[in-house]
């Protein structure tokens, strides 16, 4: 019985017989194409007119290495579920806020003032306040020194009115729309890796449960 060591399909195509139906085992084909591609090496014992016996890699080898495959994409998988978040939190950050900023004693007292101070709702205006990002650590205190502190208040004004860091744009937020913007880019980049690497284990898994549904040992 005739045996060798294959290391390409086009390899393994040349030992078959002369119209040999590959076809007959088309899931077979596409996992050795897939195992092969990648650098994988078979060693074969041929049998006249049938598919030869597959005599390494083992079932037990195969077994070992799609069960660290599997180990490996559930980290993916983990990470993958990760970045998903972090991309839905970007994405309704200020949908959220939106609602959260109705809990805050500081975003009624802004109200307050708007509808009493027509030069306080200039201001405002005229900055951007971010005052639906109230319930934010990051924005909370200037719009607590804003509405609380005219002179703070009067010197914001004037910066966003004069500071050529505002010249092309007046909001003095403008850096929460940049920085979910960035956020969710790179959570879609990272997105797409892991699903690609995800799709790349799944080929690998199928195509060694395949190949130890044929191997002999």
């Amino acid at each position: 019985m005739r045996k060798d060591l294959i290391s390409s399909f086009d390899q393994l195509q040349k030992t078959l017989p002369k119209h040999f139906d590959l076809q007959s085992e088309a899931a077979r084909v596409v996992a050795l194409k897939h195992y092969l591609s990648k650098g994988g090496v078979l060693r074969i014992a041929h049998s006249e007119n049938a598919w030869p016996r597959l005599l390494y890699p083992t079932k037990t080898h195969l077994r070992k290495k799609s069960e660290e495959t599997r180990l490996l994409r559930s980290k993916y998988d983990n990470r993958l579920g990760s970045w998903q978040r972090k991309f839905n939190d970007a994405k309704s950050y200020h949908s959220m806020h939106n609602l959260l900023k109705l809990k805050e004693p500081l975003f009624w007292k802004h109200m307050a003032k708007c509808a009493i101070d027509p030069d306080y709702r200039a201001d405002s205006e005229k900055v951007k306040l971010p005052v639906n990002l109230v319930a934010d650590s990051r924005w909370k205190p200037m719009v607590k020194m804003f509405v609380s502190d005219i002179e703070y208040r009067k010197q914001l004004v004037q910066t966003v009115g004069e500071s050529i860091v505002y010249k092309k744009n007046k909001r003095v937020a403008l850096y929460a729309d940049l920085l979910q913007s960035f956020r969710m880019e790179q959570s879609n980049r990272k997105i797409d890796e892991l699903k690609q690497k995800l799709a790349a284990l799944d080929a690998d898994i199928n195509a060694m449960q395949e190949l130890a549904r044929w191997s002999s040992f």
